[in-house]
Order: structure tokens, then sequence, then C-alpha cells
């Protein structure tokens, strides 16, 4: 938790083991939309103050408390591409960042939540190396290319179908039965391994998201961040038995599952699995 009175030496350091809130109520596209620029900006500097923060702001990496001063958030990163979704009825966002320097590079998944126009709650899931199918420029090539636009208004679904999808998708996991709504095409990419194939555009055998996921494991935890113009939601949760951080974004069309997009924190190398050939270059 930071005290924003203390000044920067002191506030930088403090902590709290409250476990941060989402705000409720509603806020402008707009306004969430500062919050990620300020926050695209901090990172970039390694400047935590250029963020717009409240008087007391938990910051979380790997979903443990930790200090601004020594995080991620304090080292300048050069951001090649970032994505974010903005959550205007609980008033969070969420920003995919891709660093591909090869001295070493990251993919970030950040949650801000805000209120009045300040930053009470920083949420950010760093990822490397050692990480599930951890590969920054194959996350920036594929990530890149893909079109999240925001949808017409007349064909928008509703953020209680955006979730139900995605929920669809995630209880898959633990439950083989569950009918989840696949879109065609559809295309995951999980760390830097993806499905798309050729013309990702197509609706082909060989673009798809129904390739299978493992059995018996469950995700729990589970905390939404929904912009529903994007037709999107990025789900914050803990995977499998160890409880590993994770979200899970996706794109929803029509009711039906476009993309997936997988950042998931290993407590060892690769979450213990070897890792593909294609995926050893980085």
């Amino acid at each position: 938790m930071m005290m924003r009175m203390l000044g920067p030496a002191v506030a930088l350091g403090l902590m709290v083991a409250a476990t941060p809130a989402f705000a409720q109520g509603q806020c402008s596209r707009e306004e969430l939309q500062a919050a990620v620029d300020a926050y695209v900006e901090a990172q970039s500097s390694g400047d935590p103050l250029k963020i717009p923060l409240s008087q007391w702001t938990d910051y979380r990496e790997q979903m443990e408390l930790a200090s601004m001063s020594t995080g991620i958030l304090s080292k300048p990163q050069k951001i090649d591409f970032h994505r974010s979704f903005l959550d205007t009825a609980n008033c969070t966002t969420f920003t995919e960042a891709v660093i591909t320097d090869p001295e070493h590079p990251y993919v970030l998944g950040t949650l801000l939540e805000v209120r009045g126009g300040r930053v009470r709650g920083i949420e950010t899931l760093v990822t490397d190396r050692d990480d599930w199918l951890f590969h920054a420029a194959n996350t920036l090539k594929y990530a890149s290319a893909e079109k999240w636009d925001e949808i017409p208004p007349e064909e928008r679904d509703s953020r209680e179908t955006i979730i139900a999808a995605a929920n669809a998708y995630l209880d898959l996991f633990d439950d083989p039965s569950v009918d989840v709504p696949w879109g065609s095409p559809c295309a995951r990419l999980e760390g830097g391994l993806y499905t798309g194939k050729g013309a990702a555009e197509q609706a082909t055998p060989e673009n798809t998201c129904n390739v299978g996921v493992p059995s018996g494991i469950k995700l729990v935890d589970r905390r939404y961040i929904v912009d529903e113009p994007k037709g999107a939601v990025t789900v914050l949760l803990r995977f499998g038995e160890n409880g590993l951080p994770d979200a899970h974004s996706f794109r929803v069309e029509k009711g039906r599952i476009r993309y997936v997009h997988t950042i998931t924190v290993c407590s060892e190398f690769n979450c213990g699995f070897p890792l593909p050939e294609q995926l050893k270059s980085q």
C-alpha cells in the first residue's frame, strides 16, 4: 500500500495486508483510458509517480503484496505493444504489455483499480523466460496482428454473455462435459504458442481454439474485467492445485469465443513441462 502524502522515498515502500476491493459504481471510458495512459508512461519510464495515485494504493505482483520502489514498475521498460480493456461498471482496467528487450523480455498483465480519476490498486502479473510457453517476440507478432476493435453497438454482447463464454472455457478444465461456445475462426495465444495458422481470419479446421485442455484442473478465485464495446473480458484467477497466478483474456463475438490469451506465472521453469522446440529461440 502506498500513502502519497508521505513522499516518494517513504511512500513507495509501504504495504498493507488488506486485499484490494474492486471499485463499485460507474467510470467513464475517458477516465479509465487516462489511467491506462499514465500507467504505460510510468512503466516506460520506471517512475510510478507518473500514475495519479490515490492517498492509499495497494500494489501487488504475482498476486502478492510488493513494493513499487523495487518491483517491475520501478524498472524502465520499452513497451513494444500493449492492449487494454476498460471496465466502466467496476472501474477497472487490464493491460497486456509486451517487452521484447533481448536483455530481459517480459509479458506483463496489469490491473488498475480506479476511483475518481485516481488509481487505488495496481496488480501486475510479470512473466519472463521461466513462465508458461513464454516467447515475447511471438506474443508481439500474434497479438499485434489480431483485431480487438470496438464492436458496433447493435452487435455487442451483454456483460453476462461475455462472462458466460469465458467461464465455459475455464470450467472445461475441470469438467469435460461443458459446452464451450467456440467461434469459427478462433485462435489461442498460450504464452508465445499460437493455434492460428495460415490466413488466421479464415474459418478453417486449422483455425480453431478447440484443441484440448488439461483435465481435472480447477481455475478458482476468478475476477472479471469486462469491456463490452470490445467484446472482451480478462479473468484473473489461480490456476490448478498450486494456485498459479494467471490471466485469461477473451474476445467474444456474437456469443462465441474469437480469441483467447493466456498469461501464467510458473513456480518452476515452464510449469514443469518441456518447452516446445519452436519457443527455444528466445
